[in-house]
């Protein structure tokens, strides 16, 4: 659980806590709720309260025993026993649920409107029903008086279903093009809907004739006339008999009372992001506007704010438990938030130990999951010098990475890299002043970094004629801005890779080069960066032309000029090993041994005995000019020498003597060679 105050006001977040890792087992479990006060005072208000991905809605039933959340993925609704405080049933359909109503006092009847343009009915044993409807659906409400499901969306038509009669009727044909929201008002049952064009429009189902319109948007206009995008209607609500609430996509709750075509208050939410919900809470007059990025709850007489809660995934809807200061908020996330006001009313019947609970309960701020843990990759480990506690407690594997303690994590970055902080500083510091130096009046030159890709990109440019006028040039596109900007991206032109593609991509000889950089130089002094390129003269066409031959020999003769870059790149290898193996060989020296008081020198036999108990890796290290590198692939060359017993040194000069006494024995036959018979002896 997670208490806040915002101005003043006690908040309870009871869906936030620490969560505990699931690789743990249940002995390090218990003995975490031991050692951490905050494990201990985690809240599950109801069991297995989440979505596997996101939640879109929630609602509770009319007799209050059970709420209802649609999520994803797969597109699914989970029904909860509030007795029980655990789940009930669960199923999965095939579209995701744009909304969907509760039409008997507890779970026994549902209706889904889904993505696809269906409607799903669902009793208590499962799905019942499924239909199409015309129009792609965004919002449906059900009028008990007549059994009609009132559905609306991408068209300005208000479909009936008839849920007695089991057929579509007549429905009611607006003047907007797209109709976002529909409410109907508990007390006179009138339908209003809200419209793309700013307006709402009333129906009475009993005359199945237009009410009455208002026009919202131009209320919103007068309020503020420097509005981003168009005062859609996003949100309705009805407070009574008389009032009603309005909510705009400019971020903007507008509240009527239905005699009067004026709002007689309006309130903005400062984000400019659409409402998505409107609440009104009736025991305080307070009034709860939802968008996806905050929830709002202020005075509806003053506009004076109550609280205010900030999102850390996107809200998607909203639903207030009746007559208790208990809702819940659908979102971009898997836990459904649960949060709980005191000040605004009690604690519902099924949930009355939050009242005992929460006086007792202290501040916290923890806010993430195993925010006691760092999930760093292998980089990381290697970065910071840690790699070798791969295999050891402190590190725990999980997926393409490893679980470390976050004091760990924090003391091995610190001594890596101690002036991180001051380097980011100066870093900010430039990009500041660069930022205030685009202001000025700048001529038009090259960029500081990959100058000669830029110089061929504008070479390109100039020479494709068939180039549209519309088009953005490379250089132009944000999408690749810093390439010409941030130094990470400077292509190093000394490296082998660099040299052996470079006979492919080249297309710019060096006189072709200094042209284009004399070209640029003058043109800096007459062009500004916002004018393009004129027309070539006739210079620069005949060194185009020069060009385009080229590039037609180049096609025939790069194959030439990579297998030449590999040649060089050989030597150059071969060079640098014959350069090191030299500077080794300097650099070797006798060793000297130094005795120190109080040891014993037990001669050299000891010191070979050790080397002999070393292993292969240990010897081989110990020992110089025993591996060098074979070409620039990577392979290695291992030299070393056997020490062979006296008995067979002696054996073979003994054999060597005698291969000796008996060449010179052996008499030759007339004619032939001496050393011909010496060779074949040999």
């Amino acid at each position: 659980m997670q208490v806040s105050d915002p101005n003043n006001v006690k908040i309870y977040n009871l869906s936030a806590g620490k969560s505990l890792p699931e690789w743990l087992s249940e002995r390090k479990r218990r003995a975490a709720l031991k050692k951490d006060i905050d494990l201990r005072r985690r809240i599950e208000l109801i069991q297995d309260f989440e979505m596997p991905a996101v939640s879109n809605t929630v609602r509770v039933s009319q007799d209050g025993q059970y709420i209802l959340a649609t999520g994803i993925y797969k597109p699914r609704v989970k029904c909860f026993d509030v007795n029980n405080l655990s789940l009930k049933f669960e199923r999965c359909y095939d579209a995701e649920a744009v909304t969907f109503e509760i039409i008997s006092e507890d779970y026994s009847k549902l209706i889904f409107l889904q993505c696809d343009r269906y409607l799903e009915l669902h009793s208590a044993q499962g799905r019942y029903y499924r239909l199409r409807i015309p129009k792609f659906g965004r919002d449906m409400k059900y009028h008990f008086p007549s059994c009609d499901l009132f559905i609306v969306g991408t068209s300005s038509d208000v479909y009936r279903l008839n849920l007695e009669r089991g057929q579509f009727m007549q429905p009611f044909t607006s003047t907007a093009s797209t109709i976002n929201k529909c409410a109907i008002n508990p007390v006179h049952h009138l339908l209003i809907c809200g419209t793309q064009e700013g307006r709402v429009e009333a129906w009475d189902p009993r005359s199945k004739t237009l009410a009455a319109s208002l026009d919202c948007a131009l209320s919103c206009m007068n309020e503020n006339k420097t509005l981003e995008g168009f005062p859609s209607v996003t949100a309705l609500k009805f407070d009574g008999a008389l009032n009603m609430g309005v909510g705009t996509a400019t971020g903007h709750i507008l509240l009527y009372d239905i005699r009067s075509d004026k709002p007689f208050y309006i309130k903005d939410h400062m984000y400019g992001h659409p409402i998505k919900d409107v609440e009104f809470h009736y025991q305080q007059d307070l009034v709860l506007s939802m968008d996806s990025s905050v929830l709002k709850i202020w005075d509806k007489n003053n506009g004076k704010l109550f609280t205010s809660i900030e999102a850390n995934a996107n809200f998607n809807n909203l639903c207030v438990v009746p007559k208790s200061g208990l809702f819940f908020l659908a979102n971009e996330s898997p836990k459904i938030q649960t949060y709980y006001i005191p000040s605004m009313g009690p604690a519902p019947r099924w949930a009355g130990f939050l009242d005992s609970l929460t006086e007792e309960l202290e501040e916290t701020n923890r806010e993430n999951i195993y925010d006691d843990y760092k999930f760093v990759t292998k980089l990381d480990l290697e970065n910071l010098g840690l790699e070798h506690l791969i295999g050891t407690n402190l590190l725990r594997a999980y997926m393409h990475g490893y679980f470390m303690d976050i004091r760990l994590y924090k003391k091995a970055k610190s001594v890596a890299n101690p002036f991180e902080f001051d380097e980011y500083r100066k870093k900010k510091i430039r990009e500041t002043i660069e930022k205030e130096r685009e202001n000025r009046v700048q001529l038009n030159k090259l960029p500081k970094v990959n100058k000669e890709l830029a110089l061929k990109l504008i070479d390109n440019e100039s020479n494709d004629k068939k180039k549209k006028k519309g088009g953005v040039s490379l250089m132009e596109d944000s999408r690749f801005k810093a390439l010409f900007e941030n130094p990470d991206f400077e292509i190093d032109k000394t490296t082998d890779e660099y040299r052996l593609i470079n006979p492919v991509l080249s297309k710019l000889d060096k006189g072709k080069l200094k042209q284009l950089q004399k070209h640029m130089k003058e043109a800096q002094e007459f062009e500004a960066v916002d004018e393009e390129l004129e027309g070539k003269n006739s210079s620069e066409e005949s060194t185009s032309d020069s060009g385009e031959e080229e590039s037609s020999d180049d096609e025939h003769t790069w194959t030439q000029e990579v297998k030449k870059q590999h040649r060089l790149l050989q030597k150059e290898q071969w060079v640098k090993q014959q350069k090191e193996k030299s500077e080794e060989s300097k650099s070797q020296q006798p060793k000297m041994f130094e005795l120190r008081q109080g040891e014993e020198y037990k001669g050299v036999q000891s010191l070979k005995r050790k080397l002999n108990k070393k292993s292969l890796a240990d010897r081989l290290q110990n020992e110089d000019n025993s591996v060098r590198l074979l070409g620039s692939v990577g392979n290695r060359e291992l030299t070393f020498s056997i020490n062979k017993p006296r008995r067979f040194k002696a054996m073979e000069e003994k054999n060597k003597r005698h291969r000796e006494e008996r060449r010179n024995l052996v008499r030759l036959a007339p004619g032939r060679p001496k050393n011909l018979w010496k060779g074949k002896r040999k």
